[in-house]
């Protein structure tokens, strides 16, 4: 079997909202600078009216000369440039289910594209002919990846977008979200350190209410996106203690990996993060330093299921936790299927991320009763849906 073509397709689609989708922002590395500081959402929305968000995404489909396709996305318009400028050419006419020596000589061919935006693309190649073998065996990837280890995994409802300074909307998500039966939720900082001591104040009311409202049984983990320094993350920790974070999550920015280790050593609550990082040599930086208490790869950006599968491998030799980040679900599953429980206890679920990123597949993957499971269609269930197709357009390679 060869690949034959590599078809790029940027889908518009309308999402029925209840109001704004993005209610607020998470605190940015950028607001140390009082111009982004004080800036809303804007650059995130996408809001046609009050009910109505336009969604633009881009899909890779791989082709191959025996009939089989896989999907991966959704990606933006500068990962579909790289796919077809960069990736594509490679590929054609490989064996599409040689997926680790694509892998090896993608990554040895674009030596500049080892991080970022590059891999990112390379991510979402490396998903879509993962879904293309399951197809071709007609059979799950999990079932492909060795597990099923058990037949469901708990969601923590990562709750991004949502309004973070009205405790009153705060409370009441936070135990609308229990009754949907999370018992996990995640939260996130609005402010940093030049927001001063009153910004830190409301963090703390922020984790003070989440507490309150979820009770003392079920995991409050708490996002900083990047955004904080050491003697913030210092001071914060003191009074974030007694509301028992199960995590710290992204405290400093991912390059600053002595400050994740100085922070750790210090405050007494674990350390998650390193979503911005890429491929097992990044992450071993930080098991090496030991900074982080859970690592946190994205499929679709740090590797591809093939690279964050090496990573997780790793994480086990130190006995370190692997929950990737949440917004691409249908890969995630599947990779979470295939962990050991102990090592992956939760599968993040970015609600209104997962809205939009889902929004053109026919099946979409979802918590029931704050627990996720496969949906058993051959690949990673990676089928788009015409009926939310308002426009197409071809990215040609």
């Amino acid at each position: 079997m060869k690949i034959t073509e590599v078809k790029l397709r940027k889908l518009t689609g309308t999402m029925e909202t209840k109001g704004p989708l993005w209610e607020d922002r998470l605190v940015q590395p950028i607001d140390i600078y009082p111009e982004y500081r004080q800036r809303g959402t804007a650059g995130w929305t996408q809001q046609k009216d009050p009910n109505h968000y336009t969604i633009v995404a881009h899909f890779v489909e791989i082709k191959t000369d025996e009939g089989v396709t896989g999907i991966g996305g959704p990606i933006t318009d500068i990962h579909a440039y790289i796919i077809a400028k960069t990736i594509a050419p490679i590929i054609l006419g490989k064996d599409p289910l040689a997926t680790e020596l694509i892998w090896d000589q993608v990554h040895r061919l674009m030596v500049h594209g080892r991080q970022g935006e590059s891999m990112m693309a390379f991510s979402a190649v490396d998903c879509a002919l993962w879904d293309l073998k399951g197809r071709y065996y007609k059979t799950p990837v999990y079932k492909l990846l060795g597990g099923p280890t058990r037949s469901e995994v708990p969601a923590y409802s990562s709750m991004l977008g949502w309004n973070v300074t009205d405790m009153g909307l705060v409370r009441e998500r936070a135990l609308a979200a229990k009754a949907q039966g999370y018992t996990a939720q995640k939260w996130f900082f609005r402010y940093g350190p030049m927001s001063g001591v009153e910004g830190m104040k409301k963090n703390v009311a922020l984790a003070k209410t989440v507490r309150e409202a979820i009770g003392d049984e079920d995991a409050m983990m708490l996002d900083c996106w990047q955004s904080w320094n050491y003697p913030y993350a210092i001071a914060a920790a003191e009074m974030l203690r007694e509301y028992r974070p199960y995590w710290l999550e992204e405290i400093a920015m991912p390059d600053r990996i002595d400050t994740y280790a100085e922070i750790r050593a210090k405050i007494g609550i674990p350390l998650s993060g390193a979503e911005h990082e890429y491929t097992r040599w990044g992450f071993k930086r930080f098991i090496d330093a030991k900074a982080l208490d859970f690592l946190q790869p994205d499929i679709y950006w740090a590797g591809g299921l093939s690279e964050v599968l090496k990573i997780a491998h790793y994480a086990t030799v130190h006995d370190l936790i692997t929950i990737p980040h949440g917004h691409s679900s249908p890969a995630g599953i599947h990779f979470s299927l295939a962990q050991s429980p102990i090592h992956t206890p939760y599968q993040e679920y970015l609600v209104k991320w997962n809205d939009v990123h889902q929004h053109f597949l026919k099946n979409p993957v979802k918590p029931v009763n704050g627990m996720i499971t496969s949906n058993e269609l051959p690949g990673l269930g990676m089928d788009l849906d015409p009926a939310k197709i308002e426009k197409e357009e071809e990215v040609k390679v």
